[in-house]
Order: C-alpha cells, then structure tokens, then sequence
C-alpha cells in the first residue's frame, strides 16, 4: 500500500492539474500549427518546423531560462501580463503548466500533423467541389479524419507533461503546494536522508498514472478510427 503525506498527495494532484491545463491550452495551436506544417507551403516553412521541435532537443533547464527571461514578474512580456492583466506566471503553478505546455507541445504537433497528412486529400477536395469552404471543410472533413492523431498528440502531450522537471523547476521553482510537481517532490525525497521510501511511492504513482494515459491512448485512438472507418 501506498502511504503517502497530504504533502505528497497535494503533488500529485497538482501535476495531474499542470498536465491537464496545459495540454487543454496547448491543444488548439498544436492543431494550428500541425495543419500549418502539414497542408501549407511557404518560406520560413523549416524554420518554423525546427523552432515547434527545439525544446525536444534543447537541455530543459535552457528552456526554463528561456522562460524565466521572457514571462518573469520583471520581464518584458511578464511585466506586460503582470500590469495590464494581473497574470503573473513565474513562480505560479500557472507559470508551471505554461512550462509543461511548452515542453510537451512537440510530441502534440508531430502526431497530429502525421495525423493530417494521412488523409486522403481527394476527401477534402470532393468537399470542396460541393461548396464547402476552407473553414467548413477543415471541420466537417480534415478535423473528424484527424481525431486519432489529435488524440494521441493531447495523452503524449499529458504524459509528458506529467513528467516534467527541468524547465517547471527553473522557471518557477519548488514551492510545495504551488509549484511542487511529483518530479520536483520526488527530487526534494531524494535529497533529504530516509526520503526513499517515500520518493519510490511517489515513482509508483508517476508511472502508473503515465502508463494509464498511453494505455487511455492507444484505446481512445482505436476506437476513434473503428468510428470514422464504420467499423
């Protein structure tokens, strides 16, 4: 059995809310760009492709930096949100979903956009000769055909958006109760002596729960394509 603190469970509460908020916010601009990427030609076509990508391969910690430069509370666009809006997002637990977001947005556009270009573009254009025009079209045929992938990107995105740590920690610290992720509590355990059993249960939890959302994936997925293929 799993024993863990209110502290504990406050930080795996606050990850599953993280990961759930930045994978819903993050959701329309992953289809915006995947359709982008995947339908339209243009120059600067690779750049854009290469700059989605980067935080794949960037260090984590640079991205949270990154972050840290441009939404802290004395930053450019911080201070823009902070005066004009009241959005203040370094060392919020806001700041850690917009960390998230940014992290797991990759693996959002690329299944999706894979997803896209799938699609038989005789469908679309038999829309078309029927009077549908780009914005219908895209709802009525390119959106319903993209599901699987949709799908698929929004669970990779939550999975890895769950796990998250080196950009949330840089950006907006480890604050139990506002900020404290399962890896930042899991990293806290590790550096305190008689912490292990503790931190053990909290990687328990963090896988069943990433299993759980890929299994919820693969099965949402399949049963999306069975539906759109009348199966």
């Amino acid at each position: 059995m799993l024993d863990l603190t209110p502290d504990e469970w406050t930080a795996v509460a606050l990850s599953l809310r993280i990961a759930l908020v930045s994978t819903v916010v993050a959701l329309p601009f992953g289809i915006a760009i995947a359709y982008v990427l995947a339908r339209k030609k243009f120059w600067g076509k690779a750049l854009l492709d290469a700059v989605v990508h980067l935080p794949l391969v960037l260090p984590p910690v640079v991205t949270g930096y990154l972050l840290l430069v441009t939404f802290g509370r004395k930053a450019p666009v911080g201070a823009f949100l902070a005066d004009t809006f009241g959005i203040v997002l370094s060392f919020r637990w806001t700041g850690a979903a917009l960390a998230c977001g940014v992290m797991a947005f990759p693996l959002m556009v690329r299944a999706i956009r894979l997803s896209i270009e799938a699609i038989d573009r005789r469908l679309e254009d038999a829309a078309s000769t029927l009077g549908a025009g780009p914005l219908w079209k895209f709802a009525t045929v390119t959106l319903p055909l993209t599901l699987p992938g949709i799908i698929a990107g929004m669970m990779l995105a939550f999975a890895r958006a769950l796990g998250e740590f080196g950009a949330t920690i840089t950006f907006v610290s480890n604050i139990p109760g506002e900020t404290q992720t399962i890896s930042a509590a899991i990293y806290t355990l590790t550096q305190v002596p008689g912490g292990d059993a503790a931190a053990l249960d909290l990687v328990i939890v963090s896988i069943a729960i990433s299993l759980g959302a890929l299994m919820a994936s693969e099965w949402f997925a399949r049963r999306a394509a069975k539906r759109l293929h009348g199966e």
